[in-house]
């Protein structure tokens, strides 16, 4: 089985888009769509169904689509494993880190670079569910999320930091006097909250049904910049984790931490199998080091 046409419809069906899979993969979309009939005539039978925008897999699809996946993954692997065997000062690492986390890492990109200048870093932006099923495919060999992270990828995961939830709201919004906020008395308040794709946001689900709460959410975002934003005009009450808090509560705003439960937001790296190269343990050494591990 040609690998490049593999590669080609893995990408087609994960993004469920032939434009989208040629401008990832960098060829035309003519390309993409004669690679998939390749494979289609090399299995013997479709493996995609066309309707109108919507790409559905046939069964024999599904399988070539679900053990696709496993042999990239496996090429890409090996790849990393022969090269990390051919030097240990230098390399290439990829990292995925969701938008909420990076300004905390700047300390340790600062302190790599210097105790490592021959691995050179690629950081990947993106959502910290999106990151996880990349290092599950083999796409980044590790990456940051905010636990829990989906059991079903089979993951490995280290704690890197760990940091309370709390309330931002405009001025005089909580009672006088008060420096922590009950999770119950949200049940009064309208929230601005982060958009579901989320782990924050997920996490902050399951806490209000345990309680029985049933939250009125006046506006979702995906730019906790802007939640703050929200708060600060009176919108409603944001729920970040303490360092944004700090970062952002600039002005006229009430800060409360949540307790009853305490809910903490919890960063962690991903990544696939026992395995991990020079570049990746370096990564981690150095994380460890700067931030404290789980701290």
């Amino acid at each position: 089985m040609d690998l490049r046409s593999l590669r080609y419809f893995v990408e087609t069906v994960r993004l469920n888009s032939f434009t989208q899979a040629a401008e990832r993969l960098n060829v035309t979309q003519s390309t993409i769509s004669k690679m998939v009939r390749q494979l289609e005539q090399e299995v013997g039978t479709e493996l995609l169904l066309r309707s109108g925008r919507q790409l559905e897999l046939t069964e024999t699809g599904r399988v070539v689509f679900d053990r696709g996946q496993e042999m990239l993954a496996a090429m890409r692997q090996l790849t990393v494993e022969v090269a990390d065997l051919q030097t240990a000062q230098s390399g290439h690492l990829s990292i995925g880190i969701p938008p909420m986390i990076n300004l905390l890492f700047t300390p340790v990109l600062k302190a790599f670079r210097k105790r490592h200048p021959g691995i050179t870093l690629t950081l990947r932006e993106d959502a910290g569910q999106a990151l996880e099923r990349q290092v599950a495919s083999g796409e980044l060999e590790i990456g940051m999320t905010v636990l829990p992270a989906d059991p079903q990828l089979g993951l490995q995961s280290k704690p890197i930091i760990s940091f309370p939830i709390w309330a931002l709201a405009a001025r005089g919004t909580f009672p006088k006097q008060h420096r922590t906020l009950k999770l119950k008395a949200l049940k009064s308040l309208p929230l601005v909250m982060l958009s579901d794709d989320f782990a924050l946001t997920r996490n902050l689900q399951q806490a209000f049904a345990q309680a029985g709460i049933a939250p009125e959410i006046v506006a979702r975002s995906s730019q906790w910049d802007w939640l703050v934003s929200m708060a600060s005009a009176g919108m409603g009450v944001a729920l970040l984790p303490e360092p944004f808090i700090h970062r952002l509560a600039i002005g006229h705003l009430d800060r409360l931490q949540l307790v009853e439960p305490e809910l903490h937001w919890q960063a962690a790296h991903v990544w696939r199998g026992p395995y991990l190269s020079h570049a990746a343990r370096a990564w981690l050494e150095v994380c460890d080091e700067v931030l404290g591990s789980g701290s």
